[in-house]
Order: structure tokens, then sequence, then C-alpha cells
């Protein structure tokens, strides 16, 4: 049975920072990249970053380009999301997902409980 258990959320204030984790078990990690995506109140579920199987190949959507790194140790079957001068607006419920390198949430087969991330103006 796959399943992404995801850490690390919580409360920061505007500028800070905030590190996810999201450990993978059940099958070989490194047969599917790992996307991360988020969901506000009221919205729908947006990409906001991922990474090929091997790590080398990473995209982000624009608005945290240049803030977020996404970052995978396969050895330890886990992903990573670093988050750094946060925003007000990336206030969401943060969910990591196993599947294609893809930007759409139907690319992805397992999914995280989700962990959420507040940020304080």
């Amino acid at each position: 049975q796959v399943q992404l258990v995801e850490s690390g959320g919580g409360l920061v204030q505007a500028g800070g920072s905030l590190s996810l984790s999201c450990v993978f078990l059940g099958r070989p990690f490194t047969k599917y990249a790992v996307g991360w995506f988020r969901q506000a109140p009221g919205k729908e579920r947006e990409f906001v970053a991922r990474i090929n199987r091997s790590g080398d190949i990473t995209d982000y959507t624009d608005s945290v380009k240049g803030r977020f790194t996404v970052s995978r140790d396969n050895a330890a079957n886990t992903a990573y999301l670093q988050m750094h001068s946060l925003k007000p607006e990336d206030t969401a419920v943060y969910y990591c997902a196993a599947g294609v390198f893809s930007t759409r949430t139907d690319g992805y087969d397992y999914w995280g409980q989700g962990t959420q991330v507040t940020v304080s103006s």
C-alpha cells in the first residue's frame, strides 16, 4: 500500500521560512516524479513545484520562483519543499503527490494528507 506522509507545516510571519517533508512508503520511490500542490480556502488545488524521478529537473509556478526549492533524497524516500520569503498569499494546505512529471493534478496517482501553511502579515 502506497502512503505519502507529510510534515513541516505551521504558522510563520511574512518573510519567514518553512520546510515541508514528504516520505514515500510502499513502492520504489524512484519510479515516481513528485509534485507539490496547494489549496487555499475556496480555491482550486494549484501546482507549486515538481521534480523528476532522478532529481535533476525541477519546475515551479511563477509566483514561487526564486523563493521555493523542491528537492528529493531517493535513498531516504523523501521529497522536500523549502519555502523562503513567505507571503500571506502562500497560505494554503500543501500536498505532495507521486506520479508523472506533470503540473496537472491528474498526473499524480498518490497524494499526501496535506499540511497547513499559514503566513501572517
